[in-house]
């Protein structure tokens, strides 16, 4: 089984954005994170992503690095 960003339906996957900037985010792992803002946003053990401003995690330097490479 894969991550749960993997596992969410690719039509919905698609138009999930930031909330923050509108821009797009990346799979990384059990929550989608966006580069640009450097904050994640977790997806819950149901597999709904949690898209709340007050929810995002900050990243620090070290894991944007890992999150962003190749």
């Amino acid at each position: 089984m894969g991550s749960r960003a993997q596992s969410l339906d690719p039509l919905v996957r698609e138009r999930l954005v930031c909330p923050q900037d509108h821009g797009p985010l990346l799979d990384a792992g059990d929550e989608l994170y966006n580069p640009r803002l450097r904050v994640a946003y977790r997806i819950d053990a149901d597999g709904i992503p949690v898209m709340l401003t007050s929810e995002a995690r900050p990243v620090d330097d070290a894991e944007h690095e890992r999150l962003t490479a190749g």
